[in-house]
């Protein structure tokens, strides 16, 4: 192992459960917080419009002031939309979604420090790292 230097990536998990009865502003500032320590956050479900917003803002108003901090990178994976289910299942599907939000998706979301760029297409996502 002489000549071999290990770099050490952590991923951290945040069920949607744990951000749901959080506000806007709420949300923004524990996911910044985790961002900031060079995590990368899967997040289970997806952010509103707003939201994203919102969270790119925040990011753009703390760079340069936050040493080392470059931005963030963010990507979500959302399952395709099937058009062949039958009708009452779509119903079923939508009312789910309009009850508890879209905990369907994986939104991530990390620190242009680490994440060079995040490429996805319908089925996975590809996180390219910087070197250090």
């Amino acid at each position: 192992m002489a000549g071999i230097q290990l770099k050490k990536l952590t991923l951290q998990f945040i069920p949607f459960s744990e951000i749901e009865s959080l506000d806007t502003g709420e949300r923004i500032k524990k996911l910044l917080g985790i961002v900031l320590t060079n995590r990368i956050i899967l997040l289970q479900g997806k952010l509103k419009s707003e939201e994203e917003a919102r969270l790119i803002e925040d990011t753009m108003a703390i760079i340069g002031h936050v040493q080392n901090f470059k931005g963030i990178e963010l990507a979500v994976l959302s399952p395709k939309e099937q058009s062949d289910i039958p009708l009452f299942s779509q119903i079923k599907k939508r009312i789910a979604k309009a009850l508890v939000g879209d905990r369907d998706s994986i939104t991530v979301i990390g620190p242009a420090s680490v994440v060079r760029e995040i490429k996805r297409d319908p089925s996975k996502i590809e996180l390219l790292l910087q070197k250090r």
